[in-house]
């Protein structure tokens, strides 16, 4: 409408009665916004987080430890089988324990590695499951080929005299 329709005929502006428009690009900047908040959010976390360094340090002092046990359990072995009778049992109680420090440093370190591999299954599994959700950007690649009724009938024919062809 025009104005001067809108003066004749006592009417309300047209943009007044014209229903709200939406704007995409107001839309795009909230999710963007949102987006923000959220990496943020990400980077916050990422830096309340201690950094956990020097895993093969550990691996390696763990290694030296079961070792050096180990060593040290068969030089008392050797010892508790030389020495008198009555004095050997303390010795082999004492080999015992470096032997069962040898065997806990190496289960700790299995026990650490096995903790790893549950966390990366349960990151890799949370991954699948966020990208799961997301819609694909690409388009599926495939191909195909045009059949009419008859020829699918043919094919699905023969595939069921085959079946009953087959010895069971």
């Amino acid at each position: 409408m025009t104005k001067k329709l809108e003066e004749l005929l006592n009417l309300a502006p047209i943009e007044e009665m014209l229903p709200e428009k939406t704007n995409e690009n107001f839309m795009v900047q909230e999710k963007q916004e949102i987006i923000r908040q959220v990496d943020d959010a990400i980077d916050k976390i990422d830096a309340a987080l201690p950094l956990v360094r020097e895993l093969e340090a550990a691996d390696k002092e763990m290694d030296d430890l079961a070792e050096l046990a180990e060593e040290k359990f068969r030089d008392l072995m050797d010892l508790g089988m030389n020495v008198e009778p009555r004095y050997s049992g303390v010795i082999l109680q004492t080999a015992s324990t470096l032997l069962g420090h040898a065997i806990t440093a190496k289960t700790a370190k299995m026990d650490k590695k096995l903790k790893m591999i549950q966390l990366q299954l349960s990151k890799a599994r949370l991954d699948h499951t966020v990208n799961k959700d997301r819609p694909e950007d690409e388009p599926i690649q495939g191909h195909g080929i045009v059949l009419d009724r008859n020829e699918i009938l043919r094919q699905v024919l023969e595939s069921a005299r085959d079946q009953k062809d087959k010895p069971a």
